[in-house]
């Protein structure tokens, strides 16, 4: 199915924003070729989904075991996804703005002052395993919300709240050991969880 069609759909289920990553390492396209032959992609597919009403979120990767397994790493931080969109001129792509990827790239909540509630398309919560350092922390291999306190989730939370964010929030564990209890008992932690955040968020907008 082309783009056009799936468009089609997307807009009869009532969809208005659509995510992907960006791939943070090339094997053979240094920096600036990859940069250049994603700045012409997006800004071609985001001027078909703005037809359609629909918003485009872009995910930066964090992981250094991740961005360092080819010859030329990209983008992955989110001063250069923030470059990135600003680069494209579409005024319907933003983030997706991911705990784990903001703690991996070694950032903090300074950095995301500033944001706006126009350049965050959806955000997604996680923590990070205690046993591994910063570097060694792997895309795949995260832990839920406020388990370990790794990441600096009410911070984060709190900036996310100061931006006036009013869009959707997920949490993304990557646990395989979730797949192996009761769906009902998983979905119930995960509530409970959302619920925190949704606190968090709550007591921060308190504050201001």
């Amino acid at each position: 199915m082309d783009l056009p069609a799936a468009l089609e759909l997307l807009k009869a289920a009532g969809v208005t924003r659509v995510g992907t990553w960006i791939r943070p390492m090339h094997q053979e396209l240094d920096h600036r070729q990859n940069w250049r032959l994603h700045q012409g992609r997006i800004s071609l597919v985001a001027a078909l989904l703005e037809d359609a009403g629909i918003r485009l979120g872009l995910e930066y990767i964090g992981p250094k075991t991740l961005w360092s397994t080819q010859r030329f790493p990209f983008i992955h931080s989110l001063r250069e996804a923030r470059e990135l969109i600003a680069e494209t001129g579409a005024g319907n792509v933003g983030l997706i703005l991911d705990s784990y990827h903001w703690h991996t790239a070694g950032e903090d909540a300074a950095q995301l002052d500033g944001l706006t509630d126009a350049e965050i398309v959806s955000v997604d919560l996680n923590d990070a395993r205690a046993d591994r350092e910063l570097d060694e922390q792997q895309d795949l291999d995260r832990r839920l919300p406020f388990d370990t306190g790794v990441i600096d989730l009410d911070g984060f939370l709190r900036a996310v709240t100061a931006a006036g964010y009013t869009g959707p929030v997920k949490i993304e564990p990557f646990m395989a050991s979730l797949a192996e209890r009761p769906v009902d008992e998983v979905l119930t932690e995960i509530s409970g969880l959302l619920d925190r955040a949704i606190t968090v968020g709550a007591d921060a907008a308190r504050e201001r």
